[in-house]
């Protein structure tokens, strides 16, 4: 099933504001709230439909990949992959935690009765480097990084092997505490659990009670092809590990893609600049023509003007929207011989006597607008 428009799933128009957006996203999911609709299936499919939408609104490159390339571009950068409700109110906390979803349906941002969860995974950088033509196809590259993943000893928990943490006695296991001034109350994160809702007595050794340990990885990333220099793929949880059993942040890759001595790009099109002769041009010829995958035969037409710019279809790009493929672009440049041999000489002087008996209409219309100009 296709996936439907993001601004059609937060009711909102393509120009609508960041505030705009979030109120939306706000209200849709107040509405479709797995804790208003128990048990609700449709309800829920709409929540998450809902997060993925203002995953990508929400953020300005995301939205901008969105706008232009639709589906299709957003899956680079895109939402974040949420696997299920409790994903959603992780990555939103700023929404779902001290606001209406907090204050209704229990503190912290989690589900009614639930202990709050620990942080999502920090999100890593990294660059890729391509040759100019390496995106005509699908590639892989493999990259080396070090992050943080869950211990593999107490599996994330931070506890020492046999034992578990315990429930936070300062907050009771809400990881939040509530402070009262006069007529308002406010809530902060539990200084004693830092809003895990659980403390350590006896950590891990491996890990020191953090839940995680440093490791270094190769990472395989698919690059899709067509992609442009400047964009950034994201790799869904590839990132350091979440907290507490939180998920993993993402891995995200800018792409960088070397100059190309002869083409140059234009979205899906290339461009070519390429140098004929005199004779070539007037006479026409069939030439080989260098392109993305090698080189193909390419016909010049008798009369071809210096400048002209000649399309050769499908050999450009694929469309990021995987529809088709761009065109290359071919300028014509006709080059002057800037030395003659004594016979090449004498043919263009016989080609040159010709000319001024048989003058195109081009020139003719030129010089006569010359005469007019300077007989008044």
């Amino acid at each position: 099933m296709a996936k439907r428009d993001y601004y059609e799933v937060l009711g909102v128009a393509k120009n609508s504001s960041p505030d705009e957006i979030k109120k939306a996203y706000h209200k849709l999911a107040l509405k479709h709230h797995p804790d208003r609709n128990p048990g609700d299936k449709e309800a829920e499919e709409k929540f998450k439909e809902a997060a993925e939408a203002y995953g990508v609104l929400q953020d300005a490159e995301k939205r901008r990949q969105y706008d232009q390339f639709g589906h299709q571009g957003s899956g680079f950068t895109g939402g974040p992959g949420f696997n299920n409700v409790e994903d959603i109110f992780s990555a939103f906390s700023d929404i779902f935690g001290g606001s209406i979803f907090g204050d209704m349906f229990g503190g912290g941002g989690g589900r009614q009765g639930t202990r709050t969860r620990g942080r999502r995974g920090a999100s890593l950088r990294c660059s890729i480097t391509l040759e100019f033509t390496d995106v005509v196809e699908p590639v892989e590259k493999v990259i080396s990084l070090r992050r943080n993943e869950s211990c593999d000893t107490c599996h994330g928990s931070g506890a020492k092997q046999g034992t578990s943490p315990s429930t936070c006695p300062q907050c009771d296991g809400a990881g939040v505490v509530m402070t009262s001034a006069g007529f308002f109350s406010m809530r902060s994160a539990c200084p004693r659990c830092q809003g895990r809702g659980e403390i350590i007595t006896d950590p891990c050794a491996k890990c020191g009670g953090s839940g995680r340990v440093a490791r270094e990885r190769e990472i395989t990333i698919k690059i899709p092809p067509g992609i442009e220099d400047g964009m950034t793929l994201r790799v869904a949880g590839e990132g350091e590990a979440g907290e507490n059993g939180a998920p993993s942040g993402d891995l995200l890759c800018d792409v960088h893609i070397k100059p190309h001595p002869l083409f140059k790009r234009a979205g899906a099109d290339v461009y070519l600049v390429l140098p004929i002769g005199f004779a070539q041009a007037a006479l026409g010829a069939t030439v080989d023509v260098p392109t993305l995958k090698g080189k193909a035969e390419f016909k010049v037409a008798r009369g071809t003007q210096s400048g002209q710019v000649l399309r050769m279809r499908g050999e450009g790009f694929p469309k990021l929207d995987g529809y088709g493929k761009g065109d290359q672009l071919v300028e014509i440049a006709i080059e002057v011989p800037s030395k003659l041999t004594k016979d090449q000489e004498r043919i263009l002087r016989e080609f040159a006597d010709t000319e001024e008996k048989n003058i195109s209409p081009e020139r003719k219309s030129f010089l006569d607008k010359v005469r007019k100009m300077f007989s008044k």
